[in-house]
């Protein structure tokens, strides 16, 4: 176990962020798993923008690479232009 007060804290606040981006990137993939679930274009199109939005902020925080952010929203904007 850490003896620094610092050490201390730090671990603390680390365990909180970790639960953050646990649930904030579980949370995407879900709404990723949402989307591709979706038939039409009509439901998809607002499904997407959230989408976009939600893995810009998690390759901002790092929680993800930002190439894995820019790979799913490419793929994901061409499965949606695909459906009719």
């Amino acid at each position: 176990m850490a003896n620094h007060k610092s050490s201390i804290k730090r671990i603390r606040s680390n365990a909180a962020k970790r639960l953050r981006n646990r649930y904030q990137a579980k949370t995407t993939r879900n709404a990723i798993k949402r989307l591709r679930s979706t038939t039409s274009k009509a439901d998809a199109a607002p499904l997407l923008t959230k989408v976009i939005s939600m893995l810009d902020r998690l390759a901002k925080k790092n929680v993800i690479h930002k190439n894995k952010a820019s790979n799913n929203k490419s793929k994901l904007t061409k499965f949606v232009n695909a459906l009719s």
